[in-house]
């Protein structure tokens, strides 16, 4: 049933209304809602409002309360319901200075991506006429996000807007690869040296592609068995290109070797076992197997940053270290940014970042179509009784929350570090 018009008075608990009027002039934290008890009632009454919408199909029976009130009952009641519409008022306030330092947050962050992103793309150009400059360019970056991630009394994972050219992939899945990388190995307890070595390894983990003709790489058909072959030679070619800098750190080359082997001997290129598998490289191998599933080259095939967890973790028994996968789950919270979600109000949201020192409550950027979508409220779940009741898959959305929420074709994560 189509919404019905009614006016304000005629507005009983249990109703299922939308107010028509915009966000900012009433108290409420969405024009759409369920009025649940007497003092909802009494503000929306009040509102100056001509009629509001009334959903009777979504509508519940609530009993009310019709005794009738004395005349000092009356005032008290008033009074009453006017220090609970300023405190709503000031509480809904308090939610737009938080969403907006939260979207300073996430504007200085893709900031920053965006210059790391730049000198990823510099140093690639740079490997094989100027390795040197490139090892360079690559320690300094490195080494800044290093100071980041080592460093911060806790850290931000964010999701980064920024869609991706087809002939830049690599350099976003390397960027990506470094930073969940490093953040991965940290919480693995690993010393500032290592996470350093990671970072440095994962940056070129796959510089050997760019010596592997284009058209496999973007090939979204099956491979033949000879492109297959060719393929995993990126492996050695890597290797190859990064030799031709003395500086290039040795302990970072079996990150380029080995990023491909799996404990259970089914990896390449050498078919190594657990025993014989570089730590730091399987480390790697985790990440770069958790991004190829966030970003497969045939894109319909692409999972979500919590659906490509549960595979791996799910999928990948055997071939990847359990405890690794444990603690990037945990890292990267059951919900990692990126994922859309539908919250125990109804309401649809799209997770932005997700704070390490509160994993089960991520910030969410939340689907109103009377906001703005510049304007979308980004919140913390970390107040109230707000949760996520379940994941939605992209597919399934409707358009309009799809355009939106804009789910990114490229989920690209950086990192925000929050001094103690």
């Amino acid at each position: 049933m189509p919404a019905l018009k009614i006016k304000p008075e005629q507005v009983k608990l249990g109703y299922a209304i939308k107010l028509p009027s915009g966000w900012m002039k009433h108290p409420f934290l969405s024009s759409n809602m369920l009025v649940e008890n007497q003092q909802q009632l009494h503000i929306i009454k009040n509102l100056g409002l001509e009629y509001v919408y009334f959903y009777p199909a979504k509508s519940k029976q609530i009993e009310e309360d019709t005794a009738s009130l004395s005349e000092t009952e009356e005032i008290e009641f008033n009074s009453k319901m006017s220090e609970a519409q300023a405190k709503m008022l000031h509480e809904k306030m308090r939610r737009i200075e938080q969403a907006k330092a939260h979207r300073r947050d996430i504007q200085k962050t893709e900031k920053a991506f965006t210059h790391s992103l730049n000198q990823v793309r510099e140093l690639m150009k740079q490997v094989s006429g100027r390795p040197l400059n490139a090892i360079a360019e690559a320690t300094q970056l490195i080494s800044q996000l290093v100071d980041t991630i080592v460093n911060a009394e806790s850290l931000i994972l964010h999701l980064i807007s920024s869609g991706s050219k087809d002939q830049e992939t690599l350099y976003y899945h390397v960027l990506n690869v470094s930073i969940v990388s490093m953040m991965l190995a940290r919480n693995m307890g690993l010393s500032a040296e290592e996470i350093k070595i990671i970072g440095i390894g994962a940056l070129f983990h796959d510089i050997g592609k760019l010596k592997i003709p284009s058209q496999i790489i973007r090939k979204t058909t099956p491979l033949t068995t000879p492109e297959q072959n060719l393929l995993k030679m990126h492996t050695k070619y890597g290797t190859d290109l990064v030799g031709l800098a003395e500086t290039f750190p040795l302990e970072a080359w079996p990150i380029i070797e080995q990023h491909h082997e799996y404990l259970d001997g089914s990896g390449y290129p050498k078919a190594l076992s657990r025993e014989n598998i570089n730590q730091l490289a399987h480390i790697v191998a985790v990440v770069n197997e958790f991004d190829n599933l966030c970003h497969p080259t045939d894109t319909t095939k692409a999972r979500s940053p919590h659906h490509a967890l549960a595979y791996l973790y799910r999928s990948m028994k055997g071939k990847l270290d359990d405890k690794t996968m444990r603690v990037m789950i945990k890292m990267m919270g059951v919900y990692p940014p990126g994922t859309i979600v539908m919250l125990n109000d109804q309401r649809i949201a799209m997770v932005m970042s997700v704070n390490s020192d509160s994993l089960l409550q991520p910030n969410v950027m939340i689907f109103d179509p009377e906001v703005p979508r510049l304007e979308a409220p980004v919140i913390s779940l970390d107040s109230d009784d707000l949760a996520i009741r379940k994941v939605l898959a992209i597919a399934n959305l409707p358009e309009r929350v799809r355009e939106y929420l804009n789910p990114r074709a490229q989920v690209s994560y950086y990192v925000q570090g929050k001094p103690g």
